[in-house]
């Protein structure tokens, strides 16, 4: 059902859905006891977390109120509320009719630097206030920034932020944040608690990006571009004017050397033509509003007449360079490795199972639960496995050398660019997809969680996730995701498996159906996964 119409804690009536996010839906919504207009942002809660992760959420999304609440300053969004809506926690905000700097860039591009400078001198402002009362952003990037109607530049989305004096809700090794605005410090390490040099990178990480038009580390997957992060240097911004030697003083890896908020709030101001920067965040905007007020939406179209149809961002699309770059190796081995524990420590934890693929550990197969009891085997190599014999109407296709599932009989191959090779339908609208990656890792749910609010959601009308989380095949790690989307013509849903062999290779077998033929096309992908064979 709609929460269209509805009314939250009796008083907040539901208009529009204007932004979703990873951790919620935010709408527009009419206070009717005072007759304003206000944003609502309420919690999502997939529905496989425990108890605990659940509490967890819960005390974020307080924590977020809290925070934004501490901060007084008109570069900031204003919270007003925090109310319980079924049981879930919602926030009641400033409604703020604007598009977020992530949009203004993915729409027009890059920003002249006048402006550019301004928005990042009412970013900077934010920072320093919310550092003053002692709260660290954590996720400071474009599509953080609010660029309301009237010119204002507010930083909103406090909901990984912390506070000082309050216990942390990261698991050790747990990393937060979105990786191309990522300090450095915090991928050599993985630290759970940021300084606020981290939010100071981010936010030039932020400014390269709206001067450039793509953040300044970009590469084709997160381990890429976290290990560029940690060690490469970048690329000198072209087209930054006077912002050059701001965006320099706040991208460097030392955090003890990196340019302060203040001195960057000041020097913004002086490039936006302002006497000190404090005007910079209330000029009068150079863009047209709209009525987004938190997150990105999908921006590009999926063309059903195409069975190739999928998010273009997903982790078969993760390749390995590492082979053909065998120069400092043993350097970039090292620096890589901690990139990669960094960017992998994004996944939660927990063990998820689907006992109806028959990818679990046989004793949790075997009790249907996921919870399983007695001792645990000795994880078998997926290649010791017997799989059950072909099923009526498959036969086995080999994609790759010691590789083959069984495929339905009737449905075309074709190999695509990079090699991945894709099984067609008759009616051209589902495809299921192998991809094979030399040396890509054991760990996809890195690449997944990282990329799904950044370029899924942002590149695929309509994404919502149905489940997401790691799993078992035959006894190995392995990641589970499950999603809908929405193609020109029709709805679209998409499952998605991916594990790693002994040799550290990576397998991915993806399926993307309509969604009104689920029921039909889902056991493709079931027989595909449980016939799965794997030479030694």
């Amino acid at each position: 059902m709609s929460d269209l119409g509805r009314l939250v804690a009796d008083r907040y009536r539901l208009v529009e859905r204007v932004g979703r996010g990873g951790m919620g839906t935010v709408w527009r919504a009419e206070d009717e006891v005072l007759g304003r207009l206000v944003a609502v942002k309420k919690l999502h809660v997939p529905p496989h977390l425990d108890d605990d992760e659940v509490r967890t959420l819960h005390e974020r999304t307080r924590r977020e109120a809290r925070s934004a609440a501490r901060i007084t300053h008109p570069n900031v969004i204003v919270v007003h509320d925090v109310v319980d809506d079924e049981g879930l926690p919602c926030i009641v905000m400033e409604y703020i009719p604007s598009v977020t700097l992530g949009d203004l860039l993915k729409r027009d591009g890059a920003l002249p630097p006048g402006e550019a400078a301004r928005i990042g001198c009412g970013m900077a402002a934010a920072l320093r206030a919310a550092h003053d009362a002692g709260v660290l952003h954590r996720d400071v990037k474009p599509a953080n920034v609010l660029l309301g109607s009237a010119g204002r530049i507010v930083l909103t989305d406090f909901g990984i932020a912390v506070q000082s004096g309050t216990p942390s809700l990261t698991r050790t090794g747990e990393l937060v944040g979105s990786i191309p605005y990522l300090a450095p410090e915090r991928l050599r390490s993985g630290t759970a608690e940021p300084g606020p040099a981290c939010d100071l990178w981010s936010l030039g990480a932020t400014l390269y990006e709206a001067v450039e038009g793509r953040p300044p580390f970009r590469r084709d997957t997160a381990i890429e571009m976290a290990y560029a992060t940690v060690a490469e240097a970048h690329d000198p911004p072209r087209n930054a004017g006077g912002l050059a030697p701001v965006i320099e003083g706040l991208l460097v890896k030392d955090p003890g050397e990196r340019m302060a908020a203040h001195e960057a709030e000041r020097l913004l101001g002086q490039a936006a033509g302002t006497k000190d920067g404090t005007e910079a965040g209330t000029a009068p905007a150079t863009v047209a509003p709209s009525s987004r007020t938190d997150h990105t939406q999908p921006s590009s179209r999926t063309d059903d007449t195409q069975p190739s149809t999928e998010p273009t961002t997903r982790a078969h699309r993760v390749r390995d360079a590492a082979p053909a770059r065998t120069r400092s190796r043993g350097r970039r081995a090292v620096l890589l490795g901690a990139a990669t524990v960094a960017v992998a420590a994004c996944a939660a934890g927990g063990v998820l199972l689907w006992p109806q693929l028959g990818i679990g550990d046989t004793d949790l197969r075997s009790s249907g639960t996921g919870t399983g009891t007695g001792a645990r085997p000795a994880s078998p190599s997926p290649s010791s496995i017997s799989p059950p014999p072909l099923p009526a109407g498959y036969h086995l296709e080999k994609p790759g050398a010691g590789f083959s599932l069984p495929v339905q009989d009737g449905w075309t191959h074709k190999v695509r660019p990079g090699g991945e090779v894709v099984y067609v339908d008759p009616s051209k609208l589902v495809g299921l997809r192998v991809n094979i990656a030399e040396f890509a890792g054991s760990d996809p749910l890195q690449h997944w969680r990282e990329t799904e609010e950044a370029q899924t959601r942002r590149d695929n009308p309509g994404y919502e996730r149905v489940r997401m989380g790691p799993t078992k095949f035959r006894g190995r790690p392995a990641g589970y995701w499950e999603f809908t989307f929405q193609g020109s013509q029709r709805g679209y849903r998409a499952v998605e498996l991916a594990f790693g062999g002994t040799d550290g290779t990576q397998y991915v077998i993806y399926l993307s159906a309509p969604n009104d033929d689920w029921s039909r096309y889902r056991p493709v992908f079931d027989n595909a996964v449980k016939g799965i064979r794997l030479s030694a």
